[in-house]
């Protein structure tokens, strides 16, 4: 009998109940708790097991703290070191939460747009009121460009506000649409795989397909840790610009 492979792509993304307690409990709260207490777990225990002479384990977290700070260091200064800990967190939730989607019939939460919304736009609220809190109303020349005519500048500040106000769409669509993008594929290909082992004549023909999910698998174990990079560095150039007035 053959299995019916055909469903949409798009239906491993839905949101739906799982179990119902005072509260109802979607996936998406479940893996919510699961990411929570592996953050917990994986970095508390470095912490609490640490040695003189570290571990496998303990260098590798030693290694990803070091290389935050850095960045952090690089992109915003000893300023940024204030924030340290809100980059680290983000860093290591958006990376655990892409790593865990690619586990096989997991969920992913940061396809959800509504969750990487809410992340970018609260992030960007902070940074907008923090560069207010820091400049006053001195904050409006970040978008005045040095030397620009005084005839543009009413326009150049629409298009300069426009642009930054974008920027929470920019952070959260970007997210997710790769995840979206990458599972989307890994589904469509697997399919291709499961199709031509049901039939006996075209098995081996399987192999190409399965190659391919293997070579996607690995490309996607790439992404999910370049879009946390890329989300958290285009944070600290964010708050740069809040701490900086983008140079002025």
């Amino acid at each position: 009998m053959m299995l019916n492979l055909f469903f949409s792509p798009l239906e491993q993304f839905e949101i739906f109940p799982w179990f119902v307690l005072p509260i109802v409990f979607t996936q998406a709260n479940v893996y919510l708790i699961i990411i929570f207490f592996t953050l917990i777990i994986f970095l508390s225990s470095s912490v609490y097991s640490a040695n003189l002479v570290p571990t496998y384990y303990q260098y590798l977290v030693e290694l990803l703290y070091k290389f935050i700070i850095n960045t952090v260091k690089q992109q915003i200064g000893l300023r940024g070191f204030t924030y340290f800990p809100i980059f680290f967190l983000i860093f290591f939730f958006i990376a655990t939460t892409n790593l865990l989607g690619l586990v096989p019939f997991s969920f992913t939460l940061t396809s959800q747009v509504v969750l990487t919304f809410l992340i970018a736009l609260s992030f960007n609220l902070g940074l907008i009121l923090l560069g207010f809190y820091i400049h006053n109303f001195r904050f409006f020349n970040l978008f005045i460009p040095h030397g620009a005519p005084l005839v543009l500048i009413p326009l150049i500040v629409v298009i300069e506000l426009v642009s930054y106000l974008l920027r929470t769409f920019s952070l959260s669509i970007r997210l997710a649409a790769n995840m979206m993008a990458g599972h989307t594929l890994l589904h469509i290909l697997s399919t291709f795989v499961l199709m031509f082992l049901q039939n006996y004549y075209f098995f081996f023909i399987a192999l190409f397909p399965g190659l391919l999910v293997f070579l996607a698998m690995g490309l996607e174990l790439g992404i999910a840790v370049l879009q946390a990079y890329v989300f958290f560095i285009l944070l600290t150039l964010y708050l740069n610009d809040s701490l900086t007035l983008g140079g002025h």
